[in-house]
């Protein structure tokens, strides 16, 4: 594969990759690196592919996949807040212009949603998979997907009612219509 060819994939998937990623890892430091492993695995074996046009549902298998390992791994070693006090993180940059807007609400309640729920959530309707393709990336049938949605869907909205319950909304003055005698 030419690196030109490399370079179009990366500009055309990285963008949803990363959010697909933050989603899943909560961290964008986290969400980065998983993004970036995810293209460096197609650099090794993206030519296996047959079809071009299946690229960007391998590149989300892909990265799902490679979540779960790291997290399987992840379990196996000592946790870091187990070896004692540390130095905190730096507050994480916001991911871009989006996530300040309107649907900030939205995407801070989807980190709370159950990661079962969230992964199929964000690639229905933030990446807009179908539920076959879904069903393929996450290896579960499609009638679990339809399942996690509808569950995901419940969940989110419980707790952004959670959460708008704690902002004062001020509500708009109703005006009457007047009938002319």
């Amino acid at each position: 594969m030419s690196s030109e060819v490399f370079s179009q994939l990366v500009d055309a998937h990285y963008t949803a990759l990363f959010r697909f990623a933050l989603s899943l890892t909560k961290n964008s430091s986290d969400a980065g690196d998983l993004t970036q492993q995810t293209f460096f695995i197609w650099a090794k074996q993206g030519h296996a592919l047959r079809e071009v046009a299946k690229a960007k549902s391998w590149l989300f298998t892909t990265l799902y996949r490679e979540f779960l390992r790291g997290r399987r791994r992840a379990d196996r070693v000592t946790a870091l807040e187990d070896l004692g006090p540390v130095e905190a993180d730096p507050p994480a940059p916001p991911v871009d212009v989006i996530t300040s807007m309107d649907s900030s609400l939205v995407l801070e309640s989807l980190q709370e949603v159950d990661e079962v729920y969230r992964a199929p959530l964000t690639l229905f309707y933030l990446q807009e998979f179908s539920y076959k393709e879904i069903a393929d990336m996450l290896e579960v049938p499609i009638g679990t997907v339809m399942s996690r949605l509808s569950r995901g869907k419940a969940q989110l909205r419980s707790v952004m009612m959670r959460k708008e319950a704690g902002t004062k909304v001020v509500p708009f003055p109703i005006q009457t219509v007047r009938k002319q005698s």
